[in-house]
């Protein structure tokens, strides 16, 4: 039995990058003589393990063969007759198909042991993304998977023959048999690295994005009014927002309001919206197609609906009265949830600097509405609603009650509009 470090922990080593999570491949086991050992058997799909101590995982060197479309359509075989080379060569990128012994592994990286059949090393001196085998036609996700790895390492490119591969992949129809969970962890994971615009773009030069998402395809080409959008199109509009989040290291939730903020501007076909509903009205409908489709989290498909809807009034608020401030907040629900209120300024703030010659500008709506909210926030609303009822008001008069102390406390607290 052998066991060898391999993968990302290699490679973010040798890029000099903050350390990976570490994966090891066993050689010559079986899932017994794991057991035996203390490992617990954590894979349900092929046998991996969590190490005793460490709780690393460690998975016995396997081949696959495709028998049926999409992720899960594989047969794993996994036997201690499976060599390392071929363990390697199922693995998706060069650069992830790199392996150094365990006994050479205990702290920093040997590099006179490496162990390196497909030329990982070279790919990453010419920072190159190059699929290691044919194989890598049988897995969609790998699609994903390549266009993630060009958000991380921005002065990578793609080699030429893969993205043929995956046009090919795409062509023959293998992204649509994709689960949802593994597309929205790869998009998740993804929308969190250095430059996230160069995941989409990826997928859209390999025909990916019409498929898993053609709300968003549909957004390049799309003209923008030139006096507040230099950059003119929509879909570049959209991809210099994400990269503005990612510079403002803004959280997942606000990265996915801004990639889904402007859905509504496409050009959706008749036979899925009528095209007299508004493009507030069709965003959200195309926004909700896309949760579903994907399984987004709860929260976040709240906080992308609020960002779709107000972002425009949000951009306006500098010319909005104490009365309409309260009416903003109110239709945000930032009395009741604040947090998300000021994630949804953080995803206008993205929106409004992630536009050529801006990326550098003040947003100042934030601060005031933060400000707003603050004043509204001061007010104590028990003894008005009780004052409210003494005098037999009920139901919709206490909230009015509220909201026009809330709008006095606004306008006392915020210099007047210029």
């Amino acid at each position: 039995m052998q066991t060898y470090l391999v993968g990302g922990a290699i490679r973010d080593a040798l890029l000099g990058r903050p350390g990976s999570d570490r994966d090891w491949v066993v050689v010559g086991a079986t899932p017994e003589e794991m057991v035996a050992k203390g490992f617990l058997p954590v894979g349900r799909d092929f046998p991996v393990f969590l190490h005793p101590k460490t709780r690393e995982e460690y998975a016995l060197a396997r081949t696959e063969r495709k028998s049926a479309p999409g992720y899960r359509g594989f047969t794993i075989h996994a036997a201690p007759d499976v060599t390392l080379e071929q363990d390697l060569a199922r693995r998706d990128l060069t650069v992830n198909a790199i392996a150094l012994p365990a006994n050479k592994a205990a702290s920093a990286i040997d590099t006179a042991h490496l162990i390196d059949p497909f030329h990982g090393r070279h790919d990453l001196a010419q920072k190159l993304l190059r699929h290691v085998t044919d194989a890598f036609r049988e897995d969609p996700v790998r699609i994903l998977r390549v266009a993630r790895f060009a958000a991380r390492f921005t002065d990578f490119e793609v080699a030429p023959e893969t993205m043929a591969l995956m046009r090919e992949m795409v062509a023959a129809g293998e992204v649509d048999a994709l689960v949802p969970e593994r597309v929205w962890q790869e998009l998740a994971r993804g929308l969190m690295e250095a430059r996230p615009s160069r995941m989409f773009e990826l997928l859209r030069d390999c025909g990916a994005l019409a498929v898993l998402l053609p709300e968003l395809d549909r957004l390049w080409g799309v003209p923008q009014p030139e006096a507040h959008h230099p950059e003119v199109d929509t879909g570049l509009h959209l991809m210099m927002v994400l990269d503005m989040a990612a510079r403002l290291e803004a959280p997942l939730a606000v990265r996915f309001a801004c990639l889904v903020h402007d859905l509504g501007k496409g050009s959706t076909p008749p036979e899925v919206l009528p095209r007299h509903i508004g493009h507030e009205q069709r965003g959200a409908a195309l926004l909700q197609a896309v949760c579903e489709r994907w399984r987004v989290p709860v929260e976040l498909r709240e906080l992308a609906e609020v960002v779709a809807r107000e972002h425009g009034n949000i951009h306006r608020s500098g010319e909005l009265n104490a009365t309409a401030l309260v009416r903003l907040l109110e239709r945000c629900d930032a009395f009741r949830k604040p947090e998300r209120f000021e994630q949804a300024l953080l995803a206008c703030e993205c929106d409004a600097r992630g536009r050529l010659g801006l990326e550098d500008s003040a947003y100042p709506q934030r601060e005031r509405l933060l400000a707003a909210l603050g004043a509204a926030q001061s007010v104590e609303t028990e003894p008005i609603a009780r004052d409210a009822q003494l005098a037999g008001a009920a139901g919709p008069k206490i909230g009015e009650a509220i909201a026009r102390e809330r709008v006095a406390a606004v306008a006392a607290a915020l210099p007047p509009r210029a």
